[in-house]
């Protein structure tokens, strides 16, 4: 079997590597679907590597090496350096970061035009997307169903600067001949939307066959539920994959300074410019942050939807730091509005 339309190239695998290279194609509890050079097999981890040593647990879209059993199991041994993944904390203590997508070339940002569309999530996803090193589009579904697809267009390039934006649907294909620029083989797509937002459907669309069940909607908010119940990529016949996965809803702010600094650019161009070093962006005279937002160059809600992801990814990375600076911030603060009192009873008294 040619491995290298799944993405395992031999320039990836290091020259100490043991074993056969493969690419974990779905995640179950324990189980692991492997494709290799040897077709689809089944694999666990190796419990003295993965439980014992320090290799990163592999999750879907990871390069593994693997000891190839032919009549059972094959014993996954090593995880590859990724070139991009998504990641949330492990909800296993102790074990701290979790991958739940990797190595993928594009992430689909999808929002539906219908009670799903949400730019306070959109600016969440996109942070994602760029931290995750791969290239953002944002995909806005069931077009049919919106007379004003220019309107959130517009919207969205606000928010998204520099990014792709393609209105679709898939009941009567506007929109989809696009994508086509992205899904092409050996390039691996991840999608990242709420359920009910017509992933699904997407994937069937692009397969061109009836791959996934697509589950309706309710009628009174439009929301879903996920048909996904398991992480797994998908080979299209043209050679391009997809990643599905129900972990996605689940991402939080871990570690997103570069992806904040990308997906808020409007913001940080303003950022260092303070007069005070450590400016809390609050009353201090000087703030390059406040006069942008009088000055209206930048919007107050851009503002605050920054501040509020930040202050998630830094409680997230470290909850114990984390109320510990906000503590001091106030006390600067409150010492900040004491000393401004006392010069300015000096002012009236002179």
């Amino acid at each position: 079997m040619n491995i290298e339309c799944y993405g395992i190239m031999p320039s990836m695998i290091p020259g100490d590597a043991q074993g056969i290279p493969a690419r974990i194609t779905a995640v179950h509890r324990e189980r692991y679907e492997l494709v290799c050079e040897h077709g689809e097999t089944g694999g666990r981890l190796k419990t003295k590597e993965y439980y014992g040593g320090t290799e990163a647990f592999p999750t879907t879209g990871d390069i593994v090496m693997i000891n190839y059993e032919p009549c059972g199991d094959s014993q996954i041994i090593r995880t590859l350096p990724r070139r991009t993944f998504f990641s949330r904390r492990d909800p296993t203590p102790g074990r701290g970061e979790q991958a739940v997508a990797a190595n993928f070339d594009y992430v689909f940002i999808m929002q539906s035009l219908n009670h799903d569309f949400n730019p306070k999530r959109l600016e969440r996803y996109l942070t994602l997307a760029w931290q995750s090193g791969a290239v953002p589009v944002v995909i806005l579904t069931k077009a049919d169903l919106s007379d004003s697809c220019d309107d959130f267009i517009r919207t969205v390039e606000s928010m998204a600067v520099g990014v792709p934006v393609h209105a679709v649907s898939t009941k009567n294909g506007s929109g989809l001949d696009a994508l086509g620029a992205y899904v092409t083989k050996g390039k691996t797509i991840v999608f990242l939307g709420s359920s009910g937002v017509g992933k699904s459907s997407l994937v069937n669309a692009l397969a061109g066959e009836e791959i996934m069940t697509v589950n309706g909607i309710r009628e009174d908010d439009s929301k879903g539920r996920h048909t996904t119940t398991h992480r797994q990529l998908i080979m299209l016949k043209n050679g391009a994959m997809i990643i599905d996965t129900p972990g996605m809803r689940e991402l939080g702010m871990w570690d997103v300074s570069e992806g904040l600094d990308s997906a808020f650019s409007d913001v940080e161009r303003f950022l260092g410019k303070c007069r005070f070093r450590n400016c809390s962006h609050g009353t201090e005279p000087g703030c390059a942050i406040r006069a942008a937002i009088e000055s209206g160059e930048l919007s107050r809600e851009r503002w605050e939807s920054y501040k509020g992801l930040k202050d998630e990814a830094e409680y997230s990375d470290d909850k114990a730091t984390y109320l510990r600076a906000k503590q001091q911030w106030h006390k600067d603060i409150a010492k900040f509005n004491k000393q401004r009192k006392r010069d300015e009873k000096k002012m009236r008294m002179r």
